[in-house]
């Protein structure tokens, strides 16, 4: 299985759209991962985001569940 098995092609969702998507499902319906640097994730996460620096993305794909949406940012 490689990388793009686990990212659908979408096009960019605005804020907005997010917003919405993450109020109306549950979060194990879902990947939400934060790929920016530790330091930038305690500073400040969505709520439930999975830490996986952009760097350390392809190495640790197996954390995620590639049938479920997933959600970068």
């Amino acid at each position: 299985m490689g990388i793009l098995d686990y990212f659908k092609p979408v096009s960019t969702w605005p804020p907005e759209k997010i917003r919405e998507f993450l109020r109306e499902k549950k979060p194990q319906e879902y990947n939400l991962v934060d790929v920016r640097q530790p330091a930038e994730y305690e500073h400040g996460h969505l709520p439930g985001a999975r830490l996986i620096p952009l760097s350390e993305l392809e190495g640790r794909l197996k954390e995620l569940d590639p049938n479920k949406l997933t959600i970068t940012y």
